[in-house]
Order: structure tokens, then C-alpha cells, then sequence
């Protein structure tokens, strides 16, 4: 062979031998990232915490793709479809209308959710929390076992109040369970619940005027995804018509809020990311037991209370797990 045809032939196999080990290298798994609300920032970072945990960087062994509805629900079953199509090798559904409408639309891709209630019981994700069964199983925070707790707090911060106001959105699926949870708590110590309804900006704006109308002595707000992406608007609410009102989450109190009781949001989506890696590496949502929460947190915001000129029990200050002054 002369010199020059060894050299030709040389360089393409040179060019070829990297294209061919690329082609053998297993591509990047993509998972969905799916909520009903607003992608926050802080959730995400838990996530890919979560992620880590289990062996799994963004942009070096995984890929990642976002999808919101901005608490417009009836734009879940298309943007689902589109994670499917994509294919993604596993779905994050975050809050109950997105882990719903991610089950609806594919039974062969993996799901994790995150959602507040009993997952068996108010849903129907899974068959049961230890062997969930399916392409389905995630987190859960049992949302609708804190509302006698966060009733019993605001009777606490308010002991005056005989009637107080409740605000619940009707399109949630979660919406009657916590509702009948609510109204037994309140009967139980005495207290009237007046309860209005709301699912737009408009019908929140109406809800508060009818609920001030009643001469509430205190107000709960229902954990839901549209809430929390309406909680500037609650909370401004609250503030002008000077209305003590209990939140189910933190992020409602760092933005001005009264008081808050719920789990931690973000050590629920650093589990979620877990689960989402330990299925990247093999394991079936099948085998992956729903766990119970066992972090909560009780939030209280001095500026507000200050303002709103509301007395501050002691006992509640010293149980208090976080304080916003």
C-alpha cells in the first residue's frame, strides 16, 4: 500500500472511530417535569437535589423538560401529550390535576407525583401506599389531615372569633374532602365556617366581599395549586380588609401572609427527584412505597401581625418553627 493511500485511509478511519463510539453510547434520559401551578425555583432545586441524590446531574446524565399550566387546568392533557410524544423516560406530576392527567394519558411511561392527599382514597393514583402498583406511585402530603390543625391554630390566634371563613377552589379534586374536613374540626370546638368559592381572580376578589359581608372573625385558605399561584392577590386581600388568614404553605407567609401550617413543599419534591433517579436506574414505581410526610412547618410573619394589630399568643411564638420578622 503507498504511503498516500495509507494516510487517506487512515484519517477516515480516524474520523469514523469517534462516530461510531458516539453512536454507541446510550442517549440521555429526558424526564417530563409536569405542575399545574408556576415552576418556582426553589422546587425545582429541590428536585435536582433529589436527582443527585440518586446519581443524576442535569446536563451531564440527564435532561430535563418543563412544562407548566399556571393553574389553568384544562391545559394538563396537552401538555402531557406533549411529554409523551417527546418520549420522556419518566414523569414528575406535580400537584393532583397534573399526576391525574398524566395517569389518564399513558400507562407504559413511569410517573412520580406529588400531591397533598391521601393518594388511594381522594385519587385513586395507586392501589395502596406500600405496593402502589402500575406505572404510577411519588409523595404525598396529606393535606387533608392538616385542616383540623390549622383550624385549631387559627382558634388560637383569633380565640374571639365565632364564625370564620373558608376560601376552596370548586375545580379541585381534593376540594370536598377538605371541606368536610374543615366544617367537622369547626363544629368540633364551637365555631361556625362559612365557606366560599373561587377558581378565577374575579370570583376571589367576590369571594372576600361576601366573606367581610359575613363579619368573619378569621379566615383558612384551602391548599391548592391555583391559590398558590393566586397567593400576591390573597394575601393583598387579606391585608385590606384587615383579615387574619391562615395559609397551607411557607410561601404564602414570606410574601406577606399571616401564618402558615403545612409540610415542606421542598423536601416533598427532593423525594419526588429520588424516586424519579432511583427509576432512571432500573426500579419499578410498582416497588416504590408512597411515603408519609414527617417534616412540617408552623410559620408566622411579625409584620403582618403587627399590621393587622393582631395579639400574638406566646404559646403560639414558642412553637412556631419559623418566624418572619
Amino acid at each position: 500500500m503507498k504511503r498516500r493511500e495509507f494516510i487517506a485511509l487512515f484519517g477516515a478511519a480516524a474520523v469514523a472511530w469517534p462516530l461510531a463510539v458516539r453512536a454507541q453510547q446510550p442517549a440521555m434520559p429526558v424526564v417530563g417535569f409536569l405542575v399545574s401551578s408556576e415552576i418556582a425555583a426553589d422546587r425545582v432545586a429541590a428536585f435536582r437535589q433529589g436527582l443527585k441524590e440518586s446519581g443524576f446531574i442535569e446536563g451531564q446524565n440527564v435532561a430535563i423538560e418543563f412544562r407548566a399550566a399556571q393553574g389553568q387546568y384544562d391545559r394538563l392533557p396537552a401538555l402531557v401529550s406533549e411529554l409523551v410524544r417527546r418520549p420522556v423516560a419518566v414523569i414528575f406530576a406535580g400537584a393532583p390535576p397534573a399526576a391525574l392527567a398524566a395517569k389518564a394519558a399513558t400507562t407504559t411511561i413511569p410517573i412520580v407525583f406529588q400531591v397533598g392527599d391521601d393518594p388511594v382514597k381522594v385519587f385513586g393514583l395507586v392501589v395502596s401506599l406500600n405496593r402502589p402498583g402500575g406505572n404510577v406511585t411519588g409523595v404525598s402530603q396529606f393535606s387533608n389531615v392538616l385542616g383540623p390543625k390549622r383550624i385549631g391554630l387559627l382558634h388560637e390566634l383569633v380565640p374571639n372569633a365565632v364564625t370564620i371563613g373558608m376560601i376552596v377552589n370548586p375545580s379541585a379534586p381534593e376540594a370536598e374532602s377538605h371541606l368536610r374536613e374543615a366544617q367537622e374540626a369547626a363544629r368540633a370546638i364551637g365555631l361556625k365556617l362559612h365557606v366560599q368559592y373561587a377558581s378565577s381572580e374575579r370570583e376571589l376578589d367576590a369571594a372576600f366581599a361576601t366573606l367581610v359581608q359575613q363579619r368573619i372573625g378569621a379566615l383558612l385558605v384551602d391548599a391548592d395549586a391555583f391559590f398558590l399561584n393566586r397567593r400576591e392577590q390573597l394575601v393583598a386581600l387579606a391585608a385590606r380588609h384587615a383579615i387574619p388568614a391562615m395559609y397551607p404553605l411557607r410561601d404564602f407567609v414570606a410574601g406577606g401572609g399571616l401564618v402558615s401550617y403545612g409540610t415542606s413543599l421542598a423536601d416533598s419534591f427532593r423525594q419526588a427527584g429520588i424516586y424519579v433517579g432511583r427509576i432512571l436506574k432500573g426500579e419499578k414505581p410498582a416497588d416504590l412505597p408512597v411515603p408519609q410526610p414527617t417534616k412540617f412547618e408552623f410559620v408566622i410573619n411579625l409584620q403582618t401581625a403587627a399590621a393587622l394589630g393582631q395579639e400574638l399568643p406566646a404559646t403560639l411564638l414558642a412553637r412556631a418553627d419559623e418566624v418572619i420578622e
